[in-house]
């Protein structure tokens, strides 16, 4: 089949290099423009353009994929089906109806739960269990075309936001070889979703502040959900303050909320409204991530100094 393949970011090379594996006709690649990134506003590649370079594939970043120019160019092409994954717009009706087959989208969530642009991150805040992926076929709504195949994944106790969708780009390319193949020999049905639709919205900076009235499980589902961006952070002392690592203790104690109750060896062990939070590596605002050893020694921090309440 002559494909065009949408996608962006680092989630969307497997799928990629995938449909390379399997031999397919890829006569585009389309990708958001590159960004200024860090400090130094240097002008950053997205990781599905670097890759596709790399293999000689043809790449193309429109600024605006709704203009008629846009729509021509991929017309010219002539594709069978177009696969969309994680590519970070919405596609217009007017692309949707260009292939035959239509366009195949790869999504990070059972549907219809998590639809929208965080399915893996929301998953993970909200304490889920199991999340997966859903290849579907595209209509004019937010994640609401037909399904074609679904794969559950377990969500792991250690999971955060990065580990979980490295596993899932995975569970996301060898799904889609799949769908590719169902379609091909027409052995596909696409069903209709069913059951009650949830949202993931885009993830925004003031998301990841922690709350310490919250529960300590509730907590560590927001440090988990919101790594590595926008990261889950507080104030102590006015100073802006990342928890990277740390669990959730389900001891029965309860507040005063936000309180340090210990601090010993590599753990400051902090009092929520349900359990304790215990830290054990966290990032000052504009230095490097750090065991809490090092923090607390550094700051002269001492048992019962409170977090600042949100």
């Amino acid at each position: 089949m002559r494909i065009i393949f949408f996608g962006t970011p680092e989630f969307a090379v497997p799928s990629l290099q995938a449909l390379i594996d399997a031999g397919e006709e890829i006569v585009s690649v389309i990708t958001q423009p590159d960004r200024k990134k860090g400090r130094g506003h240097k002008l950053s590649q997205p990781p599905v353009k670097e890759h596709a370079l790399s293999k000689g594939l043809p790449v193309i970043q429109p600024p605006d994929i709704r203009t008629s120019w846009f729509y021509e160019e991929l017309s010219g092409l002539k594709p069978d089906i177009i696969i969309v994954v994680a590519y970070g717009k919405i596609v217009p009706p007017a692309l949707l109806g260009l292939p035959p087959l239509g366009c195949v989208n790869v999504h990070a969530s059972l549907l219809p739960q998590y639809r929208g642009a965080a399915p893996i991150q929301w998953a993970l805040i909200n304490g889920e269990g199991k999340t997966g992926i859903t290849t579907m076929l595209m209509d004019e709504g937010l994640d609401t075309g037909d399904i074609l195949l679904t794969e559950e994944v377990i969500i792991d106790e250690e999971d955060n936001a990065h580990t979980l969708s490295r596993r899932l780009s995975q569970v996301g390319a060898s799904l889609l070889v799949k769908t590719l193949e169902g379609l091909q020999n027409k052995l596909l049905k696409p069903v209709p979703q069913s059951g009650k639709a949830s949202y993931a919205p885009p993830l925004k900076k003031e998301d990841g502040r922690i709350n310490w009235s919250s529960s300590a499980r509730e907590i560590f589902n927001l440090i988990r959900g919101t790594f590595p961006w926008p990261g889950a952070y507080c104030y102590l002392n006015g100073e802006k303050l990342h928890i990277i690592k740390a669990k959730a203790e389900n001891d029965g104690l309860k507040g005063p909320v936000g309180r340090i109750q210990q601090i010993s060896g590599n753990e400051i062990r902090v009092s929520t409204d349900e359990g304790t939070l215990v830290i054990t590596e966290v990032k000052p605002e504009g230095k490097k991530a750090m065991a809490t050893a090092a923090f607390a020694h550094g700051r002269h921090l001492k048992e019962g100094a409170t977090f600042e309440p949100v």
